[in-house]
């Protein structure tokens, strides 16, 4: 009766360990897409199953042991093999959770990394508008200053020349960035 039952719970931890390798694969596959990553929150989901999944599996590892290297209190010599294959389908399962563990913090990791490419991506196309906003801000605060000693104020094309100075500023700046890759 004990055999069963072990053997049965060792077999449903195999088959979990399988349906949990599936939704791995497919996490890893959208963490590695071209297109958007996989959501972290799942990420972190998946990794709590595994944990919660260890807890429930480690356990049994010594109980186990100890009843199969007990040669007095042990099962019968009959059941002893047995015993034993269902000892090596626990550690299979084991071996298989602290894989996936693994693998789960690799790609945490991998989509952590990502997240912080993107955020710098963002902060740098920002950075860029910024500084060609601050460009016609800087040029329409000195003009907006109302000198009276400046020579470009009494030219009759100033106020044109001034507009086609903060034009050039962003358009310039613009292809700078562009050609940088900021923007």
């Amino acid at each position: 009766m004990a055999y069963a039952v072990c053997a049965r719970m060792v077999e449903l931890y195999l088959e979990v360990a399988e349906h949990l390798e599936r939704d791995l694969d497919r996490v890893e596959e959208s963490v590695f897409a071209r297109e958007r990553g996989a959501d972290i929150q799942h990420l972190y989901q998946l990794k709590r199953e595994v944990v919660e999944f260890k807890r429930a599996v480690l356990p049994l590892t010594a109980p186990l042991r100890a009843l199969l290297d007990s040669p007095d209190a042990g099962p019968p010599p009959a059941l002893r093999h047995r015993f034993a294959a269902v000892v090596d389908g626990l550690a299979r399962a084991v071996e298989r959770i602290g894989a996936y563990d693994e693998l789960l913090t690799s790609l945490v990791q991998s989509r952590l990394a990502q997240l912080a490419v993107e955020q710098n991506d963002d902060m740098r196309r920002i950075a860029a508008w910024a500084a060609i906003a601050a460009s016609q801000t800087a040029v329409a605060g000195i003009y907006g200053m109302n000198f009276a000693h400046m020579p470009e104020l009494h030219w009759r094309y100033g106020y044109g020349g001034a507009l086609l100075l903060m034009a050039t500023l962003a358009v310039t700046l613009h292809r700078l960035f562009r050609r940088s890759g900021w923007l």
